[in-house]
């Protein structure tokens, strides 16, 4: 059987304070990016760190706990899935953008820390 899965696990640091927006029925979705790094050697042997930037999406009851808790530097870990989505820029030009829609995430770190 092939089964396919859409699925992400990501720890990593908020690089900028969560934006919420709410709706008329009570709805929120939080936006955000988060930063993960990976670190290798060169070819000459000296380590090399690299940052990845993801853009994040949460919505209901979880972008209230965002929206309350999180901000810029928080350490979080999450779970969700890969979603790509398609919108027009200010000129009117096609644009695509892929964020990680998550289902669940978890605050990393100490009260003083977020």
């Amino acid at each position: 059987m092939n089964t396919l899965v859409n699925s992400v696990r990501l720890l990593g640091n908020l690089g900028k304070d969560p934006v919420v927006k709410s709706f008329s029925n009570g709805g929120k979705i939080a936006n955000f990016s988060l930063a993960t790094a990976h670190a290798y050697k060169d070819k000459d042997g000296n380590r090399v760190e690299e940052t990845d930037w993801h853009n994040i999406v949460i919505k209901g009851k979880l972008a209230e706990v965002a929206e309350k808790y999180l901000s810029k530097g928080s350490r979080i870990a999450l779970e969700g899935s890969l979603r790509t989505r398609k919108y027009n820029d200010a000129e009117g030009q096609e644009k695509y953008i892929t964020e990680i829609q998550v289902s669940e995430f978890q605050m990393l770190g100490s009260k003083a820390e977020r």
